[in-house]
């Protein structure tokens, strides 16, 4: 009976040593993760404010140039 109680003993000893390697590998991972997704969140925004002012950039553009007339004074 003790045999057997120390035998189970070891092996959740082994089980909790493997989910804890298994929990910190996971836990890197999902930190890696975040880091990539940050990147990945402030280009999107570099880019929408760069498309904003290229679009903004293109209205004035399009819009007719203003004229000035000239009095011919005789």
């Amino acid at each position: 009976m003790k045999q057997q109680l120390e035998q189970r003993l070891q092996s959740l000893k082994s089980e909790f040593e493997s989910g804890q390697k298994m929990l910190a590998e996971l836990e890197a991972k999902q930190a890696n993760l975040r880091e990539t997704l940050l990147r990945i969140s402030g280009a999107i925004q570099v880019l929408e404010e760069e498309l904003h002012s290229a679009s903004k950039i293109e209205e004035n553009s399009n819009q007719p140039a203003e004229t000035v007339s000239a009095e011919v004074v005789t």
